[in-house]
C-alpha cells in the first residue's frame, strides 16, 4: 500500500475515533502515529477523501455521514453473536444498509450478506464483533 493510502487509512481511523476540529489536530495525530506530514499534506488528503465538517465543527467521513442517514432511517437493531453482527432493518432496507456498511470499510468486517431486513456482518473474533457493535451504535445516535 502506498504511503498516501496508508496515511489516509490512519486519517480514517482517527476521524472515526476522535472529535477533531482542525487540520492541525489531524496532522498532530498522524505525526504521533508515525506519519510525518504537514498541515498542507493533510489539507490535500481532506479534499481527496471528501471529509466534511459537521455540527460542532467536527470532521466526518462522507461514507460515515451516509451510514448515519441509513442507520437513522432504516436500522432497528444491532446485535452481536460470537464473531457475527446482525443488523436488523425495516423491510427492504438491508441491501442499502449493507452497501453503506461495505462502503464505510470497517477493518473488523471480513464480509457481509444482506437479505430483505437483515444484514449479517462476519468478523474475525468475538472481540472484533463487540468493537464493531460499539462503533455501529454511534451511527444510530449521531456522529
Amino acid at each position: 500500500m502506498s504511503k498516501r493510502k496508508t496515511r489516509q487509512a490512519e486519517i480514517r481511523r482517527v476521524v472515526r475515533t476522535e472529535r477533531l476540529r482542525t487540520q492541525q489536530e489531524i496532522a498532530d495525530r498522524l505525526v504521533r502515529a508515525g506519519f510525518p506530514c504537514t498541515q498542507a499534506t493533510v489539507s490535500r488528503d481532506i479534499v481527496e477523501m471528501g471529509l466534511k465538517k459537521v455540527a460542532g465543527g467536527i470532521y466526518a467521513l462522507p461514507e460515515d455521514l451516509h451510514l448515519h442517514r441509513m442507520f437513522t432511517d432504516l436500522v432497528t437493531g444491532v446485535l452481536p453473536s460470537e464473531q457475527l453482527v446482525i443488523v436488523k432493518t425495516l423491510a427492504g432496507g438491508a441491501q442499502g444498509v449493507a452497501a453503506a456498511l461495505d462502503a464505510a470499510v470497517f477493518p473488523q468486517v471480513l464480509g457481509s450478506i444482506a437479505g430483505d431486513d437483515t444484514v449479517l456482518l462476519i468478523t474475525g473474533s468475538a472481540a472484533e464483533a463487540a468493537a464493531l457493535v460499539s462503533a455501529l451504535h454511534k451511527y444510530r445516535s449521531g456522529l
